[in-house]
């Protein structure tokens, strides 16, 4: 297992996220994949559903506000880049359990 590969700035920070939507159960951190955090996400992968829950779990896991959270890029794929404002690298490891 690789550790999370997380870009900080002056604003927070910046790493990509692996998601597997329409998981059985609840929203969850699985660990990490080649440098990526892996979430399964409850919701599935239509109209935005499966991004909605991604944004709204990792706001409520890192104690930020809902609109701190936002996909950079790959709003359609499962691969995205994810920004996170008012955090910092070592917080965001420690808060979601990973190695950075």
């Amino acid at each position: 297992m690789t550790n999370l590969t997380i870009q900080e700035n002056d604003e927070g920070v910046v790493f990509t996220a692996k998601i597997v939507p329409g998981s059985s159960g609840s929203t969850r951190v699985c660990g990490l994949l080649d440098g990526m955090l892996k979430v399964k996400v409850a919701a599935p992968p239509e109209k935005g559903k499966a991004n909605q829950c991604l944004l709204k779990f990792l706001a409520k896991e890192l104690g930020v506000k809902k609109n701190a959270v936002s996909i950079l890029s790959g709003k359609t794929n499962p691969v995205k880049r994810v920004k996170i404002v008012g955090i910092t690298a070592k917080t965001l490891s420690k808060k979601l359990n990973i190695k950075e």
